[in-house]
């Protein structure tokens, strides 16, 4: 009993450090007798501490406990979330683990702050980017895709539009997630369940019953997924979403991959934004954007059709690109 009391304040103790350094990821990695720690702030992974191995396991299986996780399979990949309040503030902890060579689980932990949601003005580096974001939304219907590297903030960007969406522009506002990461009161939220049958292709035919004006769409990883948002931005819906894609131009080749002809591209994609995370004063950071919308998109979707390549005019933000186009 001692044992799992120590074991619970050990695992506390990591939570809330990781909380009140706010950090994004932690990682615990199994080597020679001992797990390293290591936390993810603002891009960058330092490592904190080692833990020794016979405690590290114990911390790991209580973490998967945590998580409703399988505690005695130890050779799967498994992915689970739980909750838990620190200082006043609900936490998501998302737990993936992956079996290594060495016969441990290493784990990784991210540390989510529900219900908390920052306006476009903090979030963006440039002014003119949360000003021409916000129009962007304003529009009745139509997609807008954000790309850009994992953990530069294209989620939360999104959260703040869909807030937007909601509190200034007072529309109906419905999410499809895979996970949900932020939970937000004011917004009804799908969790993505393939074992369940609510895959995103299936979660969007059933959203779009419930009459939304703004589906907020975790990620488009598929043909399938593409048609249908394609198509929810066709008939009355303003439909945000992110893609991988290396560059705003490259989202246009992302979606012929995915079978979306240049017509229909043209006619429902009303903006593309990549986003990354620079420094700022007080070890924050903030986002950039480089936004392809209007003109400069109708110029590169026939570039596209008549098979060149777009670039941009040269603005005053190319010494810190991505910039905003405006």
């Amino acid at each position: 009993m001692d044992q799992e009391v120590v074991i619970i304040a050990e695992c506390d103790q990591l939570l809330l450090s990781a909380c009140k350094r706010e950090v994004s990821d932690i990682y615990l990695a199994p080597k020679s007798g001992e797990y390293v720690v290591s936390f993810r702030r603002h891009g960058h992974i330092a490592r904190v501490n080692s833990i020794p191995e016979n405690v590290a396991l114990r911390i790991v299986t209580y973490l998967k406990y945590l998580a409703a996780l399988d505690i005695s399979e130890r050779r799967k990949p498994q992915s689970g979330a739980f909750h838990k309040e620190i200082d006043k503030q609900t936490y998501a902890f998302r737990i993936s683990t992956l079996p290594s060579v060495l016969a441990k689980e290493s784990i990784v932990v991210r540390v989510l702050k529900q219900n908390d949601t920052q306006s476009l003005q903090d979030l963006c580096y440039h002014p003119q980017a949360a000003q021409q974001l916000s129009q962007l939304v304003e529009r009745g219907q139509g997609l807008i895709l954000m790309t850009g590297a994992t953990g530069t903030g294209k989620t939360t960007t999104m959260y703040s539009l869909v807030q937007y969406c909601q509190r200034i522009l007072a529309r109906h506002v419905i999410s499809l997630e895979d996970p949900v990461e932020i939970s937000q009161e004011e917004i009804l939220q799908i969790q993505v369940n393939e074992r369940a049958g609510v895959t995103y292709a299936a979660g969007l035919k059933a959203i779009l019953r419930h009459s939304p004006d703004v589906i907020m769409i975790g990620e488009i990883r598929d043909r399938e997924t593409a048609q249908i948002a394609i198509e929810a931005s066709l008939t009355g819906h303003l439909v945000l979403s992110t893609i991988h894609a290396k560059s705003t131009v490259d989202c246009l080749y992302r979606l012929s991959d995915l079978g979306i002809s240049l017509e229909v591209i043209r006619q429902s994609l009303i903006g593309i934004v990549s986003q990354k995370l620079v420094k700022v004063e007080q070890d924050q950071q903030k986002a950039m954007h480089e936004i392809l919308t209007g003109d400069y998109l109708q110029q590169a979707i026939e570039a596209k059709r008549a098979g060149e390549f777009f670039t941009f005019p040269k603005t005053s933000y190319d010494a810190v690109r991505p910039g905003v186009q405006v």
